[in-house]
């Protein structure tokens, strides 16, 4: 079914009147990205399936795409923005091409090596399961959380995000890096749990949740990016940033994943102080004083050289997202209205790329890590994936629809 935003049309016999429960202005914005994306996704597809090879498409490097092997960790991304334009649209060629998609992913359940396989399968495998019940998807996800759980460290409680003696990690001297992005991997062990009937997958959620609300949060809410763990005590070893400005400045991603991940907690457990937090993390992003007026937010938070520093798209979308959630839970209209914000920023052509360009990327101006020189100021696929995500849940909150 389109998903375009419905009216509650009643012609009132007498005058012959049509009313509509949403104003023109709400219901375009959708349809006009849906617009947009079709050509957009469908180009950016296509590039993909050039010579009869499935490729995925994570950023633009040199001027040409540039595509990514199934163990990184954007993988899961353009097979879930595939499942999106079939959400969106209804249209089953969509959903044709992203099972083809998704389904490259399957050795992506026996990863143990790092812990983004929640991005990897949960965006893929998991719409796919959602939107088509296709056999075969919910053991693919339990399998994953089978693998993620082997990351799991008993004595902190928590899921180790990076093995600590791989690539430049290794120079840091940690013992169990956790990072904040490692919170959108929990949506994944919560499906095992619902899918296997084991709850063990839950109770390591909910360890790491709980562990991560207590140990990576300042006292303004704001969060770090990396907390080491102590394998043998538990305790934290230290505090530190891999993407952001510096280890005490907010990284604007980091955010963004905070508020996203502990709303998601609050889905799956009803429990308040989850939505509490994400509430904290919200309040930080909307307040701080380097907040742009477009609610697109600046790389980090703290960058030195404010306003003279790349925004990012990424962190936007992905906030928005959140915020139409958080909305539907607290009935707090200042979170729809400042996800509408966001999505009306990101739909102009300051962010949003014109048809035919942008190599069929969605939106421009994202950053990867500054830090490590990398994806500086170009599309994401992971952008382009909670901005349509964001555009589906506007749509179920005006419509009166449930997100789930």
């Amino acid at each position: 079914m389109n998903l375009v935003l419905k009216c509650a049309v009643a012609a009132l016999a007498a005058t012959g009147v049509v009313a509509c429960s949403q104003t023109p202005q709400q219901t375009n914005i959708i349809d006009e990205n849906i617009a947009v994306a079709k050509q957009q996704i469908g180009m950016l597809a296509d590039s993909s399936e050039m010579g009869g090879k499935l490729r995925i498409p994570s950023t633009i490097r040199n001027g040409k795409i540039h595509f990514v092997p199934i163990d990184d960790w954007v993988s899961g991304f353009f097979a879930g923005t595939l499942w999106y334009m079939y959400e969106l649209t209804g249209d089953e060629a969509w959903a044709t091409r992203a099972q083809k998609h998704t389904e490259i992913l399957d050795s992506v359940k026996h990863l143990k090596w790092h812990h983004d396989v929640g991005f990897m399968i949960g965006d893929s495998y998991g719409n796919g399961e959602r939107l088509k019940q296709i056999p075969g998807y919910k053991e693919v996800i339990v399998e994953t959380a089978k693998s993620l759980a082997t990351r799991f460290r008993e004595v902190p409680g928590v899921i180790q995000s990076w093995d600590a003696d791989r690539g430049w990690q290794g120079k840091r001297g940690w013992q169990c890096p956790v990072i904040i992005d490692n919170m959108m991997n929990l949506e994944l062990m919560f499906k095992a749990s619902e899918f296997s009937g084991d709850d063990t997958f839950r109770r390591m959620a909910i360890s790491h949740a709980d562990r991560t609300m207590q140990e990576h949060f300042r006292d303004d809410n704001s969060c770090y990016h990396v907390v080491d763990y102590d394998l043998t005590t538990g305790e934290v070893r230290g505090r530190c940033t891999a993407q952001g400005y510096a280890d005490e400045s907010a990284w604007a991603r980091g955010q963004a994943w905070a508020v996203y991940g502990y709303t998601t907690c609050y889905r799956f457990t009803g429990d308040k102080k989850y939505l509490d937090h994400a509430e904290k993390v919200a309040a930080f992003i909307l307040n701080d004083e380097n907040m742009p007026e477009d609610l697109v937010p600046y790389w980090d938070f703290d960058a030195p050289k404010i306003p003279n520093e790349p925004r990012d798209v990424s962190s936007a979308a992905i906030v928005a997202s959140a915020f139409y959630e958080m909305y539907t839970y607290t009935k707090n209209e200042l979170y729809k209205q400042q996800a509408d914000k966001m999505i009306e920023s990101l739909s102009t052509p300051a962010y949003r790329a014109a048809v035919g360009e942008n190599k069929g990327f969605l939106l421009m101006h994202s950053v990867g890590s500054i830090p490590h020189n990398s994806s500086i100021d170009v599309p994401l696929n992971y952008a382009d994936y909670y901005f349509l995500e964001a555009l589906i849940r506007k749509g179920h909150v005006e419509a009166g629809e449930p997100l789930f």
